[in-house]
């Protein structure tokens, strides 16, 4: 069941314009807190050596009826700490030392609010409109509550409204900022709550809540949470979740709650009581209903679609119908645009092998210049097409090093040609760089004078990973490990190998140890003198070891005794081979005895 959220932002001006009143505005230089210091506290129940501790009862036989000469009471310093702001009010131990005994916290009262709560100063926002052009003149388009109590509505004429508020605060409407903080909006939505997130205009966004209400623990918390969210950053917000965009936006807008969660199935229940006005109709259709008679929703559904079209518009139907699920309603998302793109939209469909590379390689000259503007290198494109059924192709390369190279790309793009189904046609293609990395131009001087021979395999390692894929090409490096298999890793084969130790190991090394059978050999270090391993049997004429390695035991239980002897061992046909036994041939703890074949010298 699809569940889409329609945030709805009423002062959405207003609230961004006092926003930005708040934080350009100076802030005002802290005033030191004068408070009253007692330079004779009286007697004291720590002795005068003994130091101060914090709670320490001062006698108050000596202070009472004395006159300290101050010039505010205590009772006043207390009133002006609680009239600050709350990140304003000094912590106790800026207050000085206390003069009486200090109360036990945990022996409050609990009905008694504490300080911080008795006395919140509110700060009353003047009154603000919004004028705008519309049309040719003047108008109020947006008035925060402030100004509606005076009798300022939107729609009325701004020359109206200044006669009748002469010192109302007026401003000009500035569309263009609140789209882009619709934007920025949905841009964070898209990062933080649900991957599909599209602006509403012009004080709204939707999300789309399928299959990600759990990862916010249900779409109540999920509604309270951005709510509280919006609600700590300045805006009004309004919260309604329903099976289809059209019926979330009209909750949000008409049905009067901060928070109105609709449950699945019940969008028919939760609309009939709305007004026609939130089926989102235009002036000519909400002429024509009042003229009829339509004034919820309710009174639609019972008149038939036909005369219904023919006195409010097709348009009101297929509102109607989108509100109700009864015809899709898609809503686009907002695509984060920090991943580069270029597209090329066609005149006819294509659907050759030639014309599909002539569309890339003029999507990789657009790339280019992208890449070079931001100074990135791609290490992976995608190319997404289009056909003219619907479906999409989409086929993706990778490079080694961040390259912009228009030919290189190209090359490698090609190899992929045959993928890409055509059918009927394709008439739109994208080209993505989902991952790149930074690029810095390359000192080719040396290059150029013949003073440098090294060559770069990146071209060839990437055209060789496009034809028998990218896990098939690597290079063997050492790894931090005396384990013989843990000791080598694959890397990139254009990094720079890195250096091997010293120690003698076979060309051909098994991933895992074949065991060896009929092992004739003298305990404890002497190697064998026959063994069979694959069906064969082999005389040992030669041997060297024992080399021994102990097992990790970081790793796993099983190897804190673990111990290997390898041997490098040659048979009467000259083959030479590395064997090894578990355990050290005294203590059982170390090892079963057994015989294994691990690689093969050449």
């Amino acid at each position: 069941m699809r569940r889409v959220v329609s945030l709805f932002l009423p002062y959405l001006p207003i609230e961004r314009l006092r926003r930005q009143d708040r934080f350009a505005a100076p802030r005002p230089e802290p005033r030191p807190l004068e408070l009253p210091v007692d330079d004779d506290p009286g007697a004291c129940s720590v002795p005068r050596g003994g130091g101060w501790r914090p709670g320490a009862r001062w006698a108050r036989a000596e202070t009472q009826g004395e006159d300290r000469g101050q010039a505010r009471s205590r009772v006043d310093v207390e009133r002006e700490i609680a009239a600050l702001p709350l990140h304003a009010q000094p912590p106790m131990r800026e207050l000085g030392r206390r003069s009486e005994a200090a109360e036990h916290p945990f022996k409050r009262p609990v009905s008694a609010p504490p300080r911080a709560l008795r006395f919140v100063p509110a700060v009353a926002a003047p009154p603000l409109a919004l004028i705008g052009k519309v049309a040719r003149r003047d108008e109020i388009v947006s008035a925060c509550p402030a100004a509606r109590a005076l009798g300022i509505h939107v729609g009325m004429a701004a020359t109206h409204a200044r006669a009748l508020v002469s010192d109302l605060d007026f401003r000009p409407a500035e569309p263009e900022a609140d789209a882009e903080l619709l934007d920025r909006l949905a841009l964070f939505g898209i990062r933080r709550w649900s991957p599909i997130v599209a602006v509403c205009p012009p004080d709204g966004i939707w999300l789309d809540l399928t299959g990600a209400a759990h990862l916010h623990g249900g779409e109540e918390r999920f509604c309270r949470r951005l709510h509280a969210f919006c609600r700590r950053a300045g805006f009004t917000a309004r919260i309604a979740i329903a099976d289809t965009p059209g019926a979330a936006h009209a909750l949000a807008r008409y049905g009067g709650e901060d928070i109105a969660i609709t449950p699945p199935g019940g969008v028919l229940r939760a609309l009939s009581p709305l007004p026609v006005a939130a089926l989102r109709l235009d002036g000519a259709a909400l002429g024509a209903a009042r003229k009829f008679g339509f004034e919820t929703i309710a009174d639609l559904l019972p008149v038939a679609r036909g005369p219904l079209a023919r006195r409010l518009g097709m348009a009101a139907i297929d509102r109607l119908d989108q509100a109700l699920g009864g015809k899709a309603e898609p809503i686009t998302p907002r695509e984060d645009i920090v991943i580069p793109m270029v597209e090329r939209r066609l005149l006819e469909p294509i659907g050759t092998a030639e014309a599909i590379a002539q569309v890339m390689q003029d999507l990789l000259k657009d790339m280019a210049e992208v890449l070079q503007r931001r100074g990135l290198g791609a290490r992976s494109l995608r190319l997404i097409g289009l056909r003219i059924d619907g479906c999409e192709q989409i086929v993706a390369i990778g490079t080694s090093r961040p390259t912009r190279e228009p030919s290189h790309l190209l090359r490698l793009l090609k190899l992929r040609i045959d993928r890409i189904d055509p059918g009927l046609g394709l008439e739109q293609f994208r080209l993505l760089a989902p991952h790149t990395e930074a690029l810095d131009a390359e000192n080719l001087g040396a290059i150029l004078a013949g003073e440098s021979t090294v060559r770069d395999p990146a071209r060839l390692v990437d055209v060789v990973a496009g034809r028998i894929g990218p896990a098939s090409v690597f290079r063997v490096a050492p790894a931090e490990s005396h384990v013989p298999e843990r000791a080598v890793r694959p890397e990139s084969p254009i990094e720079a190998p890195g250096s091997w130790p010293s120690w003698q190991r076979p060309v051909r090394l098994f991933a895992r140890p074949e065991p060896l059978h009929g092992v004739m050999a003298l305990m404890p270090d002497q190697p064998p003198r026959r063994f069979e391993w694959r069906g064969r049997s082999y005389k040992v004429v030669a041997g060297d070891g024992p080399e021994r390695i102990h097992g990790e035991w970081w790793r796993r239980d099983a190897e804190v005794w673990a111990v290997r002897d390898y041997y490098r061992v040659e048979d009467q046909h000259g083959g030479r081979y590395w064997v090894f036994r578990r355990g050290d041939g005294v203590a059982s703890n170390t090892g079963d005895l057994t015989w294994w074949m691990h690689g093969v010298f050449a």
